[in-house]
């Protein structure tokens, strides 16, 4: 049975994107959100080398967005580089958060 993990995601107060979380070989599976969270969807910034990111978007160019409420544990389907941002919105509609806001990603994986 493969491996499973939990690591965290920190959005600060004011801001609309995490610390750079290194994910190894890992996967992220599922997301947690918390009892208090500023209504926004997720996406996602990645990189292969952890210094230039990027936000991940399908093959046909869409932005790879969840859609999340309070207290949920979202199932993540699509593959994620091995170092990930986790914002708050989208690329062109980041939501800044009001307080500081961690959210749990279960990973599976080495």
């Amino acid at each position: 049975m493969p491996k499973r993990s939990w690591t965290n995601a920190l959005i600060a107060n004011g801001t609309s994107l995490s610390g750079v979380i290194d994910l190894g070989e890992a996967q992220v599976v599922a997301i947690v959100t918390p009892a208090a969270w500023t209504a926004a969807g997720l996406a996602f910034q990645g990189s292969v080398d952890g210094t230039n990111f990027f936000s991940v978007v399908s093959s046909a160019g869409a932005e790879a967005t969840i859609t999340t409420a309070v207290n949920q544990c979202i199932l993540v389907t699509q593959a994620l580089p091995r170092y990930i941002k986790v914002r708050s919105g989208t690329q062109g509609t980041p939501v800044n958060q009001g307080a500081d806001r961690l959210l749990q990603l279960a990973l599976q994986g080495s």
